[in-house]
């Protein structure tokens, strides 16, 4: 996107302004992609905090050929695994649910919405890590495939077909439970 190309050019060049656009505009779906992948709002919200601090402190290192997205999601989920990584090495206990964030509607349709989201937050939660990089990256990130295969390091076609099961592991956890409602 141009905007983004402009962004980077006068964030590279010092513009706080440039660095305020970039976090106002991409700290709502890292803050999605990292809940999605930790299903832990508070892990994800530290995760995402680092992962701007290290962008903002990159300034003049900054290499970011890729779209900011691109750029941003590869270091959320690089931050993910070593999230991960120590966690297991501290052999802590399984991860809490993701906190939901109710959509403002009528009450009738909050609640609807509201265990909606959760019966999706659960099923998301379900596939395996591969799984549910593939289609958070996909879906909440934008990413394209062979982005994601080489962010993985694997093929597009393995990356393919992670999303593809994912998807289909998730229709068949939700068999119709999370429904569309017309507003």
């Amino acid at each position: 996107m141009l905007e983004d190309e402009v962004l980077k050019w006068k964030f590279k060049r010092g513009s706080d302004e440039a660095l305020t656009r970039i976090y106002e505009k991409y700290l709502g779906p890292m803050l999605t992609l990292a809940m999605g992948l930790l299903n832990n709002a508070a892990e994800a919200e530290d995760v995402v905090q680092d992962v701007f601090v290290s962008f903002a402190q990159s300034r003049r290192t900054l290499r970011a050929r890729s779209s900011l997205s691109g750029y941003l999601a590869t270091s959320v989920v690089n931050r993910v695994r070593d999230h991960k990584r120590r966690l297991r090495r501290r052999a802590t206990q399984a991860p809490d649910r993701v906190e939901r964030v109710s959509v403002p509607t009528r009450p009738d349709r909050r609640v609807i919405l509201d265990e909606q989201a959760m019966l999706l937050n659960d099923a998301v939660a379900e596939l395996p890590d591969e799984q549910r990089e593939v289609v958070l990256l996909r879906l909440k990130a934008d990413m394209k495939f062979r982005d994601i295969a080489k962010l993985q390091e694997t093929s597009v076609n393995t990356a393919l077909s992670r999303y593809r099961y994912g998807l289909e592991k998730l229709r068949s956890a939700l068999n119709g439970e999370v429904r569309v409602w017309n507003r």
